[in-house]
């Protein structure tokens, strides 16, 4: 018995170095005022500590309908230590990246894509023994990790990623999104002991197993001076559209614009360097009759053809327009990430939405935050008494809770007594959520007849939500950047809602072995092309793409040849395949055999995706062999215009209403802006030590009684 006695000791003091247990060690503490340097800082449990700092340069070309960007991220560290520098950062969620290099003085390291297993290990073990590495991986299709190994004490070291994308054109008008921030999300479900995941403010959980590594820690509200300009970001373009423009602008970021010969415009940010808080829109637009209705991009790659097309149908006959009864029904988010200038967005475009309703259609409005509230049990027709209680009950709208979207659109999705002709869904949130697949696929099941609209609010959505959520709902995509935007922005949208819809499309080829992407092209509203990339058999010299649109059949042919030949076509392909092949994984396909196929994508194509990643490393040791550095995350800035103490206000009580329906969810309840956990989970160290010395003391204890007295 006094073995156990002594075990329950050495058991305690085991679990005593637990109590102890903090952050990684970080250097001296200092408090935001005594910063003696421009630099974020980081609050843990005993003062704030720097982190390596950012500074971002974005150049943009874009050739016709493909943009090829290169973002140099320059990181620094401020500290006396040897560091792991982490840096989440979003791209565009249809970007193609491609290339790698990382430069170390006047040393320049070109990376490889290689499978992400494989790529990781390669970084660790350069890790380990010294050297400089870099490691660039997708966590989810619109944001990627870039790691940095061995960043020595008040060394820089510059990493340059390359992508491309093809331009967003819709109405006559092109557009382009460079992202800046990685918004903070809500992460539901429960938590899940793992070790170390990831260096973000969220654990994983059963319904975002990889939370960790898409929760980057948030600046707090109250910094430096000096940390305003943490992640500087400066941006140039260029444009060869190819036809002269009438209008370049962006609704995001003041701009300068210099024409050059041959229609060629270059495009600066009209302030130097900017916050990296906001998404930067860019938008242009061609000079009346010379919008494209066709183009053709092809390139020759491995002895393989590729071509990207765009084709613009054909406008709806004025004559055939006619209007049909609708149910609509509105949903608006309210949770806290939805604070500040978004919540007044949201509330003006469903406003705006209820001022489109005719005495034919019927409504219903539904929010949510970590509850979801419909305004009726049911759709009502849209009288003027209805829509003066729907009025009054969305202008008392604030924000505040979390973001539980699943009950929401379930409630949205589900038929109700109302058999209208057509069945509306819009959608108006931010999309600040971390459980993207399981809403994929709940939308999949449950579209039945709706048809499915997001409407992106404030200044850094998650586009490839909103988009893929819009796409996958058989409906369209309007983001609303600004208050002033809301007007012009509703009204393009309802425009489209009330025009015919070309559905049923094909695209067919007059040569055996062609392999296109998408392989079921979407529905197509008025003004939106159909863009579509294809690896082609030899011989194939055209295509014809076919559809209905009410009761009409639409047939355009297409050459293919001509065009314009373009370095990375066949990447631009690809990329569609990967995302084709990750839609499959909502159908029930085998990840095993996707994971492969992916990979093999990836590395044939130099592409990064979920299974392959960019690597990089320098072949000269330069940290101390001895020396094993901390791990740091570089903190994203809140996206403009959030109200930070939104993002955490308590969850409200419901509005009481004799019609309303409510659903209680949990609310997440998360740090923002602090250190993550290290690797070793203290807190369970502690309660498992503690309990294996009280079950030893009881089992001594009732020992010794057994025995007796001696």
């Amino acid at each position: 018995m006094r073995n156990a006695y002594s075990c329950s000791v050495l058991l305690l003091f085991l679990a005593l170095p637990a109590l102890a247990t903090g952050p990684p060690a970080l250097g001296t503490g200092e408090q935001p005022g005594e910063a003696s340097a421009g630099g974020l800082l980081l609050e843990t449990p005993d003062g704030y500590r720097s982190a390596p700092t950012l500074a971002t340069d974005v150049d943009i070309v874009v050739t016709g309908l493909i943009a090829r960007t290169r973002v140099t991220q320059r990181f620094s560290n401020p500290t006396k230590e040897w560091v792991e520098g982490i840096y989440v950062f979003p791209l565009p969620e249809r970007s193609a990246v491609d290339s790698l290099e990382m430069r170390v003085g006047a040393r320049r390291i070109e990376g490889r894509v290689e499978e992400r297993a494989r790529a990781r290990a390669t970084y660790q073990k350069a890790k380990e023994e010294g050297r400089k590495a870099s490691l660039v991986e997708q966590e989810r299709p619109n944001i990627f990790t870039t790691s940095i190994a061995n960043l020595g004490p008040d060394e820089e070291v510059e990493v340059t990623i390359t992508y491309q994308e093809d331009v967003h054109y819709d109405s006559g008008r092109f557009e382009l999104r460079f992202p800046m921030v990685v918004a903070p999300r809500y992460i539901p479900g429960e938590a899940r002991i793992e070790g170390f995941a990831g260096t973000g403010w969220s654990s994983n959980t059963s319904r975002v197993p990889d939370a960790a590594r898409i929760t980057p820690p948030v600046a707090p509200p109250v910094a430096p001076p000096e940390a305003g300009q943490s992640h500087p970001v400066r941006i140039r373009a260029r444009l060869d559209a190819g036809f002269p423009l009438d209008q370049i602008e962006s609704s995001s970021h003041p701009i300068r614009v210099s024409a050059k010969p041959d229609h060629v415009y270059e495009i600066r940010l009209d302030d130097r360097e900017t916050p990296a808080n906001a998404d930067f829109l860019l938008a242009w637009q061609p000079i009346v009759g010379a919008s494209p209705a066709a183009a053709l991009f092809h390139e020759r790659w491995q002895g393989e053809d590729y071509a990207l097309l765009m084709v613009l149908p054909p406008p709806p006959q004025v004559a055939q327009a006619r209007l049909v009864s609708r149910e609509i029904i509105i949903v608006i988010d309210t949770s806290g990430s939805m604070g500040g200038e978004s919540i007044v967005q949201a509330r003006r475009a469903v406003d705006f939405a209820l001022g489109t309703l005719r005495p034919g259609d019927a409504f219903n409005v539904i929010r949510f935050d970590s509850r979801h509230q419909s305004l009726f049990e049911d759709s009502r027709p849209a009288t003027p008494a209805a829509l003066a209680e729907a009025r009054h009950f969305v202008g008392a709208l604030e924000a505040g809770g979390g973001t539980e979207m699943r009950p929401a659109l379930e409630a949205a999705l589900e038929p109700g007594r109302e058999s209208r002709a057509v069945r509306q869904v819009i959608f108006v949130t931010d999309g600040a959520v971390g459980n993207e697949a399981e809403l994929f696929a709940l939308i999949g099941r449950k579209l039945d007849r709706s048809r499915l609209y997001t409407v992106g609010i404030g200044s850094a959505p998650n586009s490839h939500f909103m988009k893929k959520a819009a796409e996958s709902g058989r409906g369209t995509f309007t983001y609303i950047g600004r208050p002033e935007e809301v007007g012009a922005k509703m009204a393009a949208l309802f425009s489209k809602l009330e025009s015919p819809v070309l559905h049923d499309l094909s695209l067919e080829w007059d040569a055996a072995g062609a392999e296109s992407w998408p392989a079921r092209i979407p529905d197509v509203y008025v003004g939106e092309p159909v863009v579509v990339a294809a690896r082609l058999p030899q011989g194939a010299l055209r295509a014809r793409f076919r559809g209905e649109r009410d009761g009409e059949e639409i047939e355009v042919e297409l050459p293919l040849e001509g065009g314009s030949d373009h370095q990375g076509v066949a990447r631009l392909w690809a990329r569609r395949k990967v995302a084709a092949l990750m839609d499959s994984l909502d159908e029930g396909a085998s990840i095993d055999r996707v994971s492969v196929e992916v990979a093999a994508l990836g590395v044939k194509h130099q592409l990064v995706t979920r299974w392959s990643s960019l690597v990089a490393v320098d072949v000269t040791p330069t940290a101390p062999i001895d020396v094993e550095p901390s791990t740091r995350a570089i903190p994203s800035l809140l996206p403009k215009g959030w109200d930070f103490l939104g993002l955490f206000r308590p969850a409200r009580p419901a509005p009481s209403s004799p019609t309303a329906s409510t659903v209680d969810q949990r609310l997440a309840q998360v740090s923002i802006g602090r250190l993550p956990q290290g690797a070793t989970p203290a807190a369970l160290l502690v309660a498992i030590g503690l309990a294996c010395w009280v079950a030893a003391t009881l089992v001594w204890i009732l020992g010794e009684r057994a025995v007796g007295p001696r």
